[in-house]
């Protein structure tokens, strides 16, 4: 696989519930090491189409590929498995653990999930599970959430709970990461923590897709931006070109207008 080639490619992607197409023959790539943004006015398919990507709900037709590789059946578990992690637009923490344990739990391949393991390796289990409790508590330190990592998940702000979301995609050690309105409800001194992680992790190589309705935000962090409108791809490029494109203009106004 050249270095030069796309992480992510979608082709063609048609998402159809009924008679109706969310998404309707979009295609985009994700280059290596870029923070992409994926904007669009509100039902333009974004979401329907980052939970095509990420296995949860087969596109209708079209594909997705990742990493040079076909991932359009895969199913979620696969899809992160092969590096590719997302977040939600709602954070989905487990409520009743604390913040270190949420982060714990995303590490993969652990021996302690077999059973056997416990009883004839119990050595293996005790010293992956503290490298996995000293990584996890690395990642929440990096994420500012040192302060709360013994509470409760459920407890914690709802920009504490979108920086625990990345620690917990970052303790998978991805490839790429899918970013699903990470601004959303996070007050203005967090998202600039959350923004600078992901510049911090970008520097360090990391490959992100971003959907994002914070336009100061996009405009500032993303480089190229794809816009989605009806489904389709309209425009696609540097901040400054999609910014000034007639089309994304009075696909946003008709927004507004609706």
């Amino acid at each position: 696989m050249s270095a030069a080639a796309p992480l992510l490619v979608v082709e063609n992607a048609v998402k159809s519930f009924g008679k109706m197409n969310a998404v309707d023959g979009a295609s985009l790539s994700v280059p290596r090491g870029s923070i992409t943004g994926l904007i669009g006015p509100n039902g333009a398919g974004k979401t329907t189409l980052f939970n095509a990507i990420a296995g949860e709900g087969a596109l209708t037709s079209g594909r997705v590929m990742f990493d040079g590789n076909d991932i359009s059946a895969c199913a979620p578990h696969e899809v992160f498995a092969r590096g590719l992690a997302r977040t939600f637009q709602i954070p989905r923490p487990f409520p009743a653990m604390t913040v270190i344990e949420n982060v714990m739990l995303a590490a993969t391949d652990q021996a302690g999930e077999r059973f056997w393991n416990n009883w004839i390796r119990p050595g293996l289990v005790a010293r992956q599970e503290h490298a996995i409790f000293e990584r996890a508590r690395a990642l929440v330190e990096f994420c500012n959430l040192g302060v709360v990592e013994q509470n409760m998940a459920g407890a914690i702000s709802g920009g504490q709970k979108k920086l625990l979301e990345l620690a917990r995609v970052l303790m998978s050690e991805p490839k790429l990461i899918l970013l699903d309105e990470p601004a959303a409800g996070v007050n203005p001194a967090l998202l600039d923590i959350l923004v600078d992680k992901i510049s911090e992790l970008h520097k360090g190589g990391m490959t992100f897709l971003i959907i994002e309705h914070n336009m100061d935000m996009v405009m500032s962090l993303c480089d190229p931006i794809i816009v989605l409108a009806q489904g389709k791809v309209i425009a696609a490029g540097r901040p400054s070109d999609v910014a000034g494109n007639p089309l994304v203009v009075d696909a946003y106004l008709g927004e507004v207008a609706a």
